[in-house]
Protein backbone atom coordinates (compact mmCIF):
# COMPACT_ATOMS: atom_id res chain seq x y z
CA UNK A 1 0.00 0.00 0.00
CA UNK A 2 1.08 3.65 -0.65
CA UNK A 3 1.91 5.57 2.23
CA UNK A 4 0.20 8.93 2.14
CA UNK A 5 -0.07 11.28 4.06
CA UNK A 6 -3.41 11.41 6.20
CA UNK A 7 -3.15 15.21 7.10
CA UNK A 8 -3.95 15.50 3.09
CA UNK A 9 -5.53 12.34 2.55
CA UNK A 10 -9.04 11.12 3.51
CA UNK A 11 -8.96 7.62 4.30
CA UNK A 12 -10.13 5.25 6.97
CA UNK A 13 -10.40 1.28 7.49
CA UNK A 14 -14.07 1.61 7.16
CA UNK A 15 -14.12 5.17 4.64
CA UNK A 16 -11.86 6.54 1.80
CA UNK A 17 -12.16 9.39 -0.53
CA UNK A 18 -13.53 7.85 -3.98
CA UNK A 19 -10.53 9.51 -5.61
CA UNK A 20 -8.41 7.13 -3.34
CA UNK A 21 -10.09 4.51 -4.24
CA UNK A 22 -7.36 3.21 -6.54
CA UNK A 23 -4.76 3.60 -3.98
CA UNK A 24 -6.37 2.66 -0.44
CA UNK A 25 -8.49 -0.25 0.70
CA UNK A 26 -11.57 0.47 2.75
CA UNK A 27 -14.53 -0.60 3.48
CA UNK A 28 -16.28 1.87 1.32
CA UNK A 29 -15.57 4.83 -1.18
CA UNK A 30 -17.52 8.31 -1.48
CA UNK A 31 -17.02 11.20 -3.20
CA UNK A 32 -18.66 13.48 -0.59
CA UNK A 33 -20.74 17.09 -0.49
CA UNK A 34 -19.57 20.45 -0.68
CA UNK A 35 -20.48 22.46 1.88
CA UNK A 36 -19.26 25.71 3.23
CA UNK A 37 -18.14 27.25 6.80
CA UNK A 38 -20.79 29.24 8.27
CA UNK A 39 -18.96 30.57 11.57
CA UNK A 40 -15.78 32.78 11.89
CA UNK A 41 -13.85 29.93 12.66
CA UNK A 42 -13.98 26.72 12.56
CA UNK A 43 -11.70 24.24 14.78
CA UNK A 44 -10.71 21.17 12.08
CA UNK A 45 -9.82 18.31 14.72
CA UNK A 46 -7.85 15.45 14.67
CA UNK A 47 -10.57 13.36 16.37
CA UNK A 48 -13.99 13.72 16.59
CA UNK A 49 -14.12 14.85 20.44
CA UNK A 50 -14.29 18.19 22.05
CA UNK A 51 -10.99 17.46 23.94
CA UNK A 52 -9.28 16.70 20.59
CA UNK A 53 -5.54 18.50 19.55
CA UNK A 54 -6.41 21.25 16.70
CA UNK A 55 -4.82 20.38 13.48
CA UNK A 56 -5.69 23.50 11.49
CA UNK A 57 -8.67 25.54 11.54
CA UNK A 58 -11.46 26.75 9.41
CA UNK A 59 -12.89 30.60 8.21
CA UNK A 60 -15.89 31.70 7.20
CA UNK A 61 -16.71 30.91 3.50
CA UNK A 62 -14.06 28.16 3.14
CA UNK A 63 -15.20 25.71 0.65
CA UNK A 64 -14.80 21.59 2.67
CA UNK A 65 -15.64 18.41 1.52
CA UNK A 66 -17.36 16.29 3.71
CA UNK A 67 -17.13 12.65 3.51
CA UNK A 68 -18.91 11.45 6.56
CA UNK A 69 -21.40 12.82 9.70
CA UNK A 70 -21.53 11.38 12.90
CA UNK A 71 -22.76 12.07 16.16
CA UNK A 72 -22.68 15.72 15.08
CA UNK A 73 -19.15 15.56 14.11
CA UNK A 74 -18.29 16.02 10.14
CA UNK A 75 -15.26 14.35 8.96
CA UNK A 76 -14.02 16.71 5.94
CA UNK A 77 -11.31 17.70 3.82
CA UNK A 78 -10.74 21.40 3.31
CA UNK A 79 -10.70 22.56 -0.76
CA UNK A 80 -8.55 25.47 0.16
CA UNK A 81 -5.63 23.82 1.39
CA UNK A 82 -6.76 19.88 1.14
CA UNK A 83 -6.03 19.27 4.94
CA UNK A 84 -8.38 16.44 6.42
CA UNK A 85 -10.10 16.26 9.92
CA UNK A 86 -13.26 16.82 12.12
CA UNK A 87 -15.35 19.81 12.91
CA UNK A 88 -18.79 20.41 14.16
CA UNK A 89 -21.15 19.58 11.16
CA UNK A 90 -23.86 22.43 12.60
CA UNK A 91 -21.54 24.95 11.41
CA UNK A 92 -21.01 23.90 7.87
CA UNK A 93 -23.83 24.96 5.46
CA UNK A 94 -24.99 23.67 2.07
CA UNK A 95 -26.72 27.10 0.73
CA UNK A 96 -23.87 29.66 1.28
CA UNK A 97 -23.69 30.94 -2.28
CA UNK A 98 -20.95 31.85 -4.68
CA UNK A 99 -18.76 33.68 -2.78
CA UNK A 100 -17.96 37.68 -3.92
CA UNK A 101 -15.55 39.29 -1.56
CA UNK A 102 -13.48 38.51 0.20
CA UNK A 103 -11.68 39.40 3.84
CA UNK A 104 -9.34 42.01 3.22
CA UNK A 105 -8.78 43.42 6.39
CA UNK A 106 -7.00 41.86 9.77
CA UNK A 107 -10.31 41.33 10.90
CA UNK A 108 -14.11 42.43 10.54
CA UNK A 109 -17.23 42.47 12.52
CA UNK A 110 -20.25 40.37 11.08
CA UNK A 111 -23.36 43.01 11.94
CA UNK A 112 -27.26 41.87 12.75
CA UNK A 113 -28.60 44.91 10.52
CA UNK A 114 -26.10 47.44 8.30
CA UNK A 115 -25.98 49.77 11.81
CA UNK A 116 -22.61 49.95 13.78
CA UNK A 117 -24.20 49.87 16.89
CA UNK A 118 -26.37 46.41 16.03
CA UNK A 119 -25.71 43.12 17.65
CA UNK A 120 -22.64 40.84 16.75
CA UNK A 121 -23.35 38.04 15.55
CA UNK A 122 -19.41 36.76 14.22
CA UNK A 123 -15.82 38.39 13.84
CA UNK A 124 -14.38 37.11 9.92
CA UNK A 125 -11.20 37.20 9.37
CA UNK A 126 -8.60 38.01 6.73
CA UNK A 127 -9.17 35.91 3.85
CA UNK A 128 -12.59 35.04 4.69
CA UNK A 129 -14.88 34.69 1.91
CA UNK A 130 -18.23 35.88 2.11
CA UNK A 131 -21.72 36.14 -0.60
CA UNK A 132 -22.68 39.55 -0.67
CA UNK A 133 -25.84 40.37 -2.04
CA UNK A 134 -26.77 44.15 -1.08
CA UNK A 135 -25.34 46.95 0.04
CA UNK A 136 -26.84 49.54 2.23
CA UNK A 137 -25.15 52.25 4.72
CA UNK A 138 -21.38 51.04 3.90
CA UNK A 139 -22.35 47.77 4.51
CA UNK A 140 -22.83 44.23 2.71
CA UNK A 141 -25.55 42.01 3.07
CA UNK A 142 -24.56 38.52 3.34
CA UNK A 143 -26.75 35.55 1.39
CA UNK A 144 -26.09 34.05 4.91
CA UNK A 145 -27.29 36.29 6.99
CA UNK A 146 -25.63 39.68 8.43
CA UNK A 147 -24.16 42.68 7.11
CA UNK A 148 -19.95 43.63 6.65
CA UNK A 149 -18.54 46.80 6.69
CA UNK A 150 -17.86 46.69 2.98
CA UNK A 151 -14.17 48.73 2.79
CA UNK A 152 -13.26 45.82 4.82
CA UNK A 153 -13.66 43.44 1.93
CA UNK A 154 -12.30 43.31 -1.72
CA UNK A 155 -12.71 41.66 -4.90
CA UNK A 156 -12.27 37.93 -5.48
CA UNK A 157 -8.69 38.95 -7.61
CA UNK A 158 -7.56 42.20 -5.56
CA UNK A 159 -4.54 40.88 -3.79
CA UNK A 160 -1.49 42.74 -2.15
CA UNK A 161 1.56 42.62 -3.30
CA UNK A 162 3.89 41.85 -0.42
CA UNK A 163 3.41 39.19 1.61
CA UNK A 164 5.82 39.71 4.82
CA UNK A 165 3.95 43.21 5.04
CA UNK A 166 0.69 41.25 5.01
CA UNK A 167 2.73 39.46 7.80
CA UNK A 168 3.71 42.44 9.87
CA UNK A 169 -0.60 42.94 10.33
CA UNK A 170 -0.41 39.99 13.04
CA UNK A 171 1.78 41.29 14.86
CA UNK A 172 1.36 40.70 18.42
CA UNK A 173 -1.47 38.01 17.52
CA UNK A 174 -1.20 35.54 19.96
CA UNK A 175 0.55 31.75 19.13
CA UNK A 176 -1.90 29.08 18.87
CA UNK A 177 -1.10 25.91 17.27
CA UNK A 178 -3.40 25.54 14.07
CA UNK A 179 -4.67 28.66 14.27
CA UNK A 180 -5.06 30.56 10.85
CA UNK A 181 -6.36 34.17 11.69
CA UNK A 182 -5.25 36.90 14.13
CA UNK A 183 -7.22 35.37 16.85
CA UNK A 184 -4.10 33.19 16.99
CA UNK A 185 -2.40 31.43 14.87
CA UNK A 186 1.31 29.31 14.70
CA UNK A 187 3.91 29.61 12.48
CA UNK A 188 2.83 28.46 9.42
CA UNK A 189 -0.56 29.45 9.84
CA UNK A 190 1.39 33.30 9.54
CA UNK A 191 3.07 32.25 6.23
CA UNK A 192 -0.07 30.31 4.59
CA UNK A 193 -2.65 33.72 5.67
CA UNK A 194 -0.06 36.40 4.66
CA UNK A 195 0.46 34.37 1.03
CA UNK A 196 -2.98 33.91 0.70
CA UNK A 197 -3.99 37.45 1.04
CA UNK A 198 -0.92 37.76 -2.25
CA UNK A 199 -2.91 35.19 -3.61
CA UNK A 200 -0.53 32.60 -3.68
CA UNK A 201 -1.51 29.40 -2.21
CA UNK A 202 1.01 28.00 0.20
CA UNK A 203 -0.04 24.12 1.92
CA UNK A 204 -0.86 23.99 5.77
CA UNK A 205 2.36 22.81 7.98
CA UNK A 206 6.03 24.10 7.54
CA UNK A 207 7.33 20.74 6.41
CA UNK A 208 4.92 20.81 3.48
CA UNK A 209 5.77 24.71 2.89
CA UNK A 210 9.68 24.11 2.78
CA UNK A 211 9.12 23.07 -1.11
CA UNK A 212 7.34 26.33 -1.85
CA UNK A 213 9.05 28.38 -4.94
CA UNK A 214 12.26 28.27 -5.24
CA UNK A 215 15.26 27.41 -3.09
CA UNK A 216 17.58 29.86 -1.80
CA UNK A 217 21.30 28.21 -0.81
CA UNK A 218 21.75 29.75 2.59
CA UNK A 219 24.93 29.00 4.50
CA UNK A 220 25.06 31.46 7.37
CA UNK A 221 25.58 34.42 4.89
CA UNK A 222 22.44 37.04 5.06
CA UNK A 223 23.79 38.94 1.92
CA UNK A 224 21.57 36.40 -0.35
CA UNK A 225 18.25 36.89 1.70
CA UNK A 226 15.66 38.91 0.25
CA UNK A 227 13.07 40.31 1.35
CA UNK A 228 10.13 37.97 2.03
CA UNK A 229 11.84 34.96 1.70
CA UNK A 230 10.57 32.23 4.11
CA UNK A 231 13.46 30.63 6.42
CA UNK A 232 12.53 27.17 7.99
CA UNK A 233 14.11 24.90 10.58
CA UNK A 234 12.37 21.15 11.98
CA UNK A 235 8.66 22.53 12.57
CA UNK A 236 9.41 26.26 12.37
CA UNK A 237 8.80 28.59 9.43
CA UNK A 238 9.11 32.81 9.52
CA UNK A 239 9.91 35.88 7.10
CA UNK A 240 12.93 37.77 6.62
CA UNK A 241 12.22 41.13 6.40
CA UNK A 242 14.65 44.07 4.58
CA UNK A 243 16.83 45.30 6.99
CA UNK A 244 17.89 42.27 8.93
CA UNK A 245 14.84 41.88 10.28
CA UNK A 246 12.48 38.54 10.64
CA UNK A 247 8.96 37.50 11.51
CA UNK A 248 7.45 34.86 13.14
CA UNK A 249 4.80 32.92 15.04
CA UNK A 250 6.62 31.46 17.85
CA UNK A 251 5.97 29.87 21.19
CA UNK A 252 8.98 31.61 22.89
CA UNK A 253 6.86 34.64 23.36
CA UNK A 254 3.82 32.85 22.87
CA UNK A 255 3.01 35.51 19.76
CA UNK A 256 3.87 37.23 16.84
CA UNK A 257 6.79 38.96 16.76
CA UNK A 258 9.30 40.89 14.70
CA UNK A 259 13.01 41.40 15.46
CA UNK A 260 16.83 41.44 14.29
CA UNK A 261 17.42 37.66 12.34
CA UNK A 262 20.65 36.69 13.68
CA UNK A 263 19.41 36.49 17.27
CA UNK A 264 16.58 34.55 16.57
CA UNK A 265 19.04 31.99 14.32
CA UNK A 266 21.22 31.97 17.96
CA UNK A 267 18.18 31.57 20.03
CA UNK A 268 16.45 29.09 18.04
CA UNK A 269 19.83 27.05 17.25
CA UNK A 270 20.15 26.97 21.32
CA UNK A 271 16.44 25.80 21.67
CA UNK A 272 16.58 23.45 19.31
CA UNK A 273 20.04 21.77 18.44
CA UNK A 274 19.26 22.58 14.88
CA UNK A 275 20.40 25.69 12.31
CA UNK A 276 18.51 26.52 9.50
CA UNK A 277 17.49 24.23 7.17
CA UNK A 278 16.18 25.55 4.27
CA UNK A 279 15.55 29.26 2.63
CA UNK A 280 12.22 29.15 -0.11
CA UNK A 281 11.85 32.21 -2.35
CA UNK A 282 7.87 31.72 -2.88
Amino acid sequence: MIDLDPRLNAFRPDLADAALRETIDAEAYTAGSPRRVACGRLPLLTRPADDSRMGSELLFGEAVTVFDVRDGWAWLQNRTDGYVGYARADHLDESFGAPTQRVAALRTYLFSQPDLKSPVRDLLSMTSLVCGQDRENGFIGLATGGWVWADHTAAMDEYEADHAAVALHFLGAPYLWGGRSSIGLDCSGLVQMSLARCGKQAPRDSDMQASLGAAVPFDDDESVLAHGDLVFWPGHVGIWLEGSEFVHANATDMMVVRGPFAPTVRHIGDATGSDVTAVRRP
